[in-house]
């Protein structure tokens, strides 16, 4: 059975990697980053970074832990980064709960990666 880090990893850099695909390629995700006031080079700058540290996680946690690491880390960063965005824009907390939940469970794992806790 996998242990809770492996899944917790793996349902991240999956998520990570389905957002950053639809962010830069879905009509609905052109539209959101619209209303969050971003361009959409920002747009595509964001589903680069998401599909890249998707991937890093997933890849880093079974071939190479300091990646695993960065990109946990990063994408904790980035997602803290949404949530700022979401507030800013005066979203419900609801609305704004996903980017912190995403930003904490990454921040997690890049501790448990090096081994804080």
């Amino acid at each position: 059975m996998p242990s809770a880090i492996t899944i917790l990893t793996l349902f991240s850099s999956l998520s990570f990697i389905f957002y950053g695909l639809s962010c830069l390629t879905s009509k609905r995700m052109a539209i959101e980053f619209g209303r969050f006031g971003l361009t959409p080079k920002q747009r595509d700058i964001t589903g680069i970074l998401q599909l890249t540290g998707g991937l890093g996680l997933g890849i880093g946690y079974y071939l190479f832990t300091p990646l695993a690491d960065f990109s946990a880390f990063g994408l904790s960063l980035l997602m803290f980064l949404g949530f700022i965005v979401r507030l800013k824009i005066k979203d419900s907390v609801i609305a704004s709960a996903p980017a912190l939940m995403y930003a904490l469970l990454n921040l997690y794992l890049g501790l448990r990666f090096f081994e804080i806790i």
